[in-house]
C-alpha cells in the first residue's frame, strides 16, 4: 500500500517536472520571438526616423541612393549598440554568477 502511494507520488512529480520543462521550453521560444520582433520594430523605427528627416525641408528632389545609403548606416549604428548592451548583459550576469 505504502509502497503503491509512494509510486504515485513519484509519477506526479515526473509529470509535474515535464510539464515545467515543457513550459521552459516555450517561455524560451517567446522570448526568443520577441526579442526578434523588437529587433524589426527598431529596424522599422530607424528606417522611418531616416526618411523623416530627409523629407523635413524637402518637398521635390529626393536622392533615393542617399537615403538608402543612410537607412543601411543607422541600422549599422542600431546593431552595433545593441551588440554592445547584449554584451554588457552578459558581462554582468557573469559578474553576478562568480
Amino acid at each position: 500500500q505504502n509502497e503503491k502511494e509512494l509510486q504515485d507520488v513519484v509519477k506526479q512529480q515526473e509529470e509535474k517536472l515535464l510539464q515545467l520543462i515543457d513550459k521552459s521550453g516555450e517561455v524560451m521560444r517567446l522570448k526568443a520571438e520577441v526579442s526578434e520582433l523588437k529587433r524589426l520594430l527598431q529596424r522599422a523605427e530607424t528606417e522611418a526616423k531616416v526618411l523623416w528627416e530627409e523629407m523635413r525641408g524637402k518637398e521635390h528632389q529626393v536622392d533615393t541612393a542617399y537615403i538608402q545609403e543612410r537607412v543601411m548606416l543607422r541600422r549599422e549604428v542600431e546593431k552595433l549598440r545593441l551588440l554592445l548592451m547584449e554584451k554588457e548583459d552578459e558581462n554582468m550576469r557573469l559578474t553576478d554568477k562568480y
